[in-house]
């Protein structure tokens, strides 16, 4: 007899389960709960991998053909100022995919040839105040040269007191976001914002253990190595990855880090107070009274890395970040840019919004600069400027909509006397409301006549009333007419049997209630009737 015939039986999925099932059960009791690996619905909220990532030729990293111009004259359609920034991004990004092109390229000839090639990686850190567009210029780097993009913000994990794994999850979504493709997420950009969040400052009581600790978890990731696609410590992941294997499944079961590039960001508010006392110990020439002053490109070239060590970070970590680059702060001048020239533009977004309302929007010059000199004043860089916008225009973007108003003018008069303005668009609207419910409501005449043989006309207070009801309902006069007189032409046709009246005058009081005003008119008919 072979050893396989010796071998005991293989069990079933279904004993498997029974198997789980009791375990959890006597473990954990009945807080838990385990499903069948033959229920499909389980188990498909995980994402499942292919066996075969499709390659996408639209999206082939390794076709990368990009030089620093190309991409530094993409960023500037939506990013204004910032050049020294985009120049070293552009840089840093052809560098990193010019590499990973040639590896793939000498890999395909000889596998030794490749693994002793050394790189430094040139993941990147990025220093600038909010609103700057630190995010706009890897979203858009990545948009163009057709990698998966994850964005994420540092402060989620060390709210959490997490200390590692949880910065893996980031590898498992560029996978998500490359539809499967481990290919082309191997070759994806990582952007982590808020990561100055993660610095440890050495007032803290005791091992900073969220700061410090998600630094070491990214270490190894932005240096080389190797993720599981399936969560380890996710019992649903296990769970399918057991079904995988029973169902004979098979695929990619891990990730390389090696060439996901690293960006990374933040204020890091006070770390140019540092740098301004350590260079003013030299008299280099800065002011010591100015540390108001964000961090600029002059300062910002005197920053060393013992400075962000300084600041509360691992010299480890630090070190995984090469390329160091600044985001100016933006003043009044830049914002007007940012709303004039950027392809992304605030005012594009406040055209449409109030066009799909059917007002057309204009914006003066004069409207512009008090708008960029108030957002400058917020501190926010480009945020300020919705701050702005939507704090002055919310109430037109309120009440304007249902009227006749079609056009509106937004200049330095509407900025600066906000209210009033306001009132005179309001009046406006009603003014022209007022041709309009005069020509729906002779329609209605027109129809009621055509309809039941009785002619009907309405007082100027009656239009009024119509009007009102109209605007505050935000229904068309024509709509209101044909809810308030509905039914009519009854009572009027027994007026008309009663008295022999053809034309009808119909009040502001038949506005107000209907019903009453009508049966007024019947009673009345009957008494002028008796009378004859």
């Amino acid at each position: 007899m072979s050893d396989k015939e010796n071998d005991p039986p293989q069990p079933s999925p279904e004993e498997i389960s029974k198997k789980l099932s009791e375990f959890f059960k006597q473990n954990f009791g009945d807080s838990v709960g385990f499903g069948s690996f033959n229920d499909a619905n389980t188990l498909d909220q995980e994402p499942e991998i292919p066996e075969e990532s499709e390659k996408k030729e639209d999206k082939d990293i390794f076709d990368f053909n990009y030089l620093p111009k190309d991409i530094c004259a993409h960023l500037d359609r939506y990013v204004i100022r910032q050049e020294e920034a985009k120049k070293a991004l552009s840089i840093a990004v052809c560098d990193h995919y010019n590499h990973a092109k040639f590896l793939r390229q000498l890999n395909d000839q000889s596998t030794d040839s490749a693994s002793n090639i050394e790189f430094a990686k040139q993941n990147v850190v990025i220093v600038g105040p909010t609103g700057v567009g630190k995010t706009y210029l890897v979203k858009h780097i990545a948009e163009l040269i057709g990698v998966p993009f994850v964005k994420a913000d540092a402060t989620k994990f060390s709210e959490t007191g997490y200390v590692g794994g949880d910065v893996d999850d980031l590898v498992r979504e560029l996978v998500q976001k490359a539809d499967g493709d481990v290919d082309l997420a191997e070759h994806g950009i990582i952007y982590i914002d808020e990561i100055d969040k993660l610095a440890s400052h050495g007032n803290s009581m005791g091992r900073d253990v969220s700061g410090r600790g998600v630094q070491t978890a990214l270490l190894k990731l932005m240096e080389e190595t190797e993720v599981q696609l399936r969560n380890p410590m996710d019992i649903q992941s296990q769970m399918q990855a057991v079904f995988d294997l029973k169902s004979g499944k098979s695929g990619p079961k891990i990730i390389n880090t090696r060439d996901i590039l690293f960006i990374v960001s933040g204020a890091f508010s006070g770390l140019e107070e540092l740098v301004r006392k350590r260079v003013n110990k030299g008299n280099i020439g800065f002011n010591s009274n100015s540390v108001e002053v964000p961090m600029d490109k002059e300062l910002f070239g005197n920053v060393t890395t013992q400075d962000f060590i300084d600041y509360g970070f691992e010299a480890e970590f630090i070190g995984r970040l090469p390329i160091r680059v600044v985001c100016e702060h933006l003043g009044s001048d830049d914002l007007l840019e940012i709303m004039q020239s950027s392809e992304g533009s605030l005012l594009r977004q406040y055209e449409q919004e109030f066009a799909a309302y059917g007002v057309k929007a204009n914006f003066d010059k004069d409207a512009l600069e008090i708008i960029a000199e108030r957002a400058a004043a917020e501190r926010t860089g480009a945020r300020g400027l919705l701050t702005i916008c939507e704090r002055v225009l919310r109430d037109f973007k309120f009440e304007l909509p249902g009227t006749s108003v079609t056009e509106l003018r937004i200049n330095a008069e509407l900025l600066n006397n906000t209210s009033e303005v306001l009132e005179e668009y309001k009046k406006k609207g009603l003014e022209m409301n007022a041709g309009k419910v005069i020509r729906e409501m002779k329609m209605f005449a027109s129809e009621f006549h055509r309809q039941h043989g009785v002619k009907i006309k309405f007082s100027d207070d009656a239009v009024s009333a119509v009007s009102e009801r109209s605007l505050a309902k935000g229904t068309s006069p024509l709509n209101e007419c044909n809810s308030l007189f509905k039914d009519y032409q009854f009572g009027l046709k027994l007026i008309q049997k009663n008295t022999g009246k053809e034309d009808f005058l119909i009040t502001a009081d038949a506005v107000v209630d209907p019903d009453s005003f009508l049966s007024s008119m019947v009673v009345s008919s009957y008494r002028d009737a008796g009378k004859e």
